[in-house]
Parts: structure tokens; C-alpha cells; sequence
């Protein structure tokens, strides 16, 4: 995938319920660092940080969710991200930050307008 816009938007995934009524819309794309819920699958139930994002093939490596290879060691699991959630978004980023911040703008005036 060359547009890597693109790639970035289709990264995202469900914010939990609490984080849904803490900044008021539904899904964020999901970098490394955020915490988060596996909901389907064989890893249903575990949940850990983000280690890496592959935004081509639509998967997230979560530390914690192991498998062993031929070799026997330990390697991490690609989960599809429609099987999982936010539960805890790292805030540090200076980026993600201001991305927060506008989509919380952009829900406020479209709640404004309503009837």
C-alpha cells in the first residue's frame, strides 16, 4: 500500500466503554505503546501494550501473546485488528496529543448543531 494516509485510517479500532465516554468518539488508529484487548480468537480475554503495528497486512503484535516456533523459541502473534480494542492510549506523543484534542473539538460542535 502506497498511500500511507490511508493505511494509517484503516489502523484503526474500538475504543473501550469507559474511553468512549471519557473522549467521546468511538475508534482511534492504534500505535505502539497503546494498551489493549484481544475480544476474538485464541487470545481471547489478554490484554497488553502494543509492540508493533502492521498497517499493510491489518495486524498488531501484542507483548504478552506468544506462540513457539519450529525452533521452539518464543514468537510474538500477529492479532487482526478487528479483534481487539483500546483500553488505555498512550497520551505521551506530542502528535497523538493533537490528534485527540481535534477529534474531541470535532464531536463537540457536531453535538452542538444537533437538534
Amino acid at each position: 500500500m502506497n498511500e500511507k494516509h490511508l493505511a494509517y485510517k484503516a489502523s484503526s479500532v474500538h475504543l473501550s466503554r469507559e474511553l468512549r465516554a471519557k473522549y467521546g468518539f468511538r475508534s482511534l488508529p492504534v500505535r505502539t505503546g497503546d494498551r489493549v484487548l484481544i475480544i476474538r480468537g485464541d487470545y481471547k480475554g489478554m490484554e497488553g501494550d502494543v509492540s508493533k503495528v502492521d498497517r499493510n497486512r491489518g495486524r498488531v503484535y501484542i507483548s504478552g501473546v506468544y506462540r513457539e516456533n519450529a525452533r521452539g523459541e518464543q514468537r510474538l502473534v500477529p492479532i487482526p485488528l478487528n479483534s481487539v480494542i483500546l483500553v488505555k492510549i498512550d497520551e505521551k506523543d506530542k502528535w497523538r496529543h493533537l490528534i485527540l484534542e481535534r477529534k474531541r473539538k470535532t464531536v463537540k460542535e457536531g453535538s452542538e448543531g444537533g437538534a
